[in-house]
């Protein structure tokens, strides 16, 4: 359960990072530029103890999948970008994809 934890920490971190992308100006601007690789950072080091005890493509799944639903979310929220129906029906089969895997994936055996 521990590494669910660990993986939620990652998403979170990667999802920050990336909405920062825009207020670096092209890393022009320090303290954004900053923030956001301290957010990959520990983005990183936290998929490192998830991986632990949940298979790597797991992980993954998880973490790409949940990472761009949330940035898509947010970026409507704070970049007033807005998705057509199209996107959003691919957004709702992603998440039914990490669903999926998470639903048939055998435990880790080690």
């Amino acid at each position: 359960m521990t590494s669910y934890f660990f993986l939620g920490g990652a998403i979170v971190c990667e999802v920050v990072g990336t909405l920062l992308l825009p207020a670096t100006q092209n890393f022009t601007r320090i303290v954004p530029t900053v923030t956001m690789i301290g957010c990959y950072a520990v983005a990183f080091y936290c998929l490192t103890f998830a991986i632990r005890d949940i298979p790597i493509a797991i992980v993954y799944a998880i973490w790409s999948g949940i990472g761009v639903f949330l940035i898509a979310v947010f970026s409507a929220f704070f970049y007033s970008q807005l998705l057509q129906w199209q996107a959003i029906v691919g957004l709702a089969l992603i998440i039914a994809g990490v669903v999926l895997v998470n639903l048939f994936s055998s435990p880790y055996s080690g």
